[in-house]
């Protein structure tokens, strides 16, 4: 006889179950039914009626709301503040009109507006102004880090990036956490990298939207002083 009744009870609790998804109306002709019904209090012991029940899942379920609400709130906010900077770095670069200021404007905002503390410019186009041909940007880049750049499609964001860096954010930096992106026309030009000693602060799987679109961004402005 037990092993009847294991069998039977699922396959009652299947039949009510099915039975009051087919009859939605149920409850509506036999309401005195829901204050008779008493389920185990989900916050302790006892129990409480199925009508209190429910109002404590439909609290549940609002209060996970509201914080997904703040939540999303959260990263508009801060979307927004990144879209101002980025804004007025946009300004700044259409404003100059020499790539010693366009570099010394990037590196100041990326710095102070980003919070990056390493920020690197490295070009292997010729500049338009013979004289320019001595900053830093300028420096002879290996091919290794050229033919990396070549197939940069989107930015990368990791610890190791896999190629030789050393000396592009100074002698003494070592930096744990890179983001790079290639700066191209038709054809790559360069590289913008940025790097902090936060080994947190860029890895694989982050967000690269405003990433990319800062490479583009230096790509359009450095157009003017180089030659492609």
């Amino acid at each position: 006889m037990e092993s009847q009744d294991h069998h039977e009870a699922p396959l009652a609790e299947y039949q009510v179950t099915s039975y009051l998804r087919a009859n939605p109306q149920f409850f509506e002709h036999h309401t005195s039914l829901l204050a008779e019904l008493y389920l185990p209090s989900p916050h302790g012991q006892g129990t409480i009626s199925l009508a209190e029940r429910q109002q404590l899942a439909q609290r549940d379920r609002i209060r996970v709301m509201d914080a997904k609400l703040a939540q999303l709130m959260k990263y508009g906010e801060e979307n927004d503040a990144i879209g101002e900077k980025v804004h007025r770095l946009s300004l700044g670069l259409l404003a100059t009109e020499q790539v010693a200021v366009l570099v010394s404007l990037l590196e100041h905002s990326l710095r102070e507006d980003f919070q990056v503390p390493y920020v690197s410019l490295r070009l292997w186009a010729q500049p338009r102004d013979e004289n320019n041909g001595g900053l830093p940007a300028f420096a002879k880049v290996d091919q290794e880090v050229q033919r990396w750049a070549q197939g940069l499609a989107t930015p990368y964001c990791g610890n190791h990036p896999g190629m030789p860096l050393q000396g592009w954010f100074g002698a003494e930096a070592r930096p744990a956490a890179f983001a790079l992106m290639a700066l191209k026309a038709e054809s790559v030009f360069g590289v913008l990298a940025l790097a902090s000693d936060d080994e947190k602060r860029f890895y694989p799987d982050m967000g690269t939207l405003y990433l990319k679109r800062i490479g583009e961004l230096v790509s359009a402005a450095l157009l003017r002083h180089i030659v492609v």
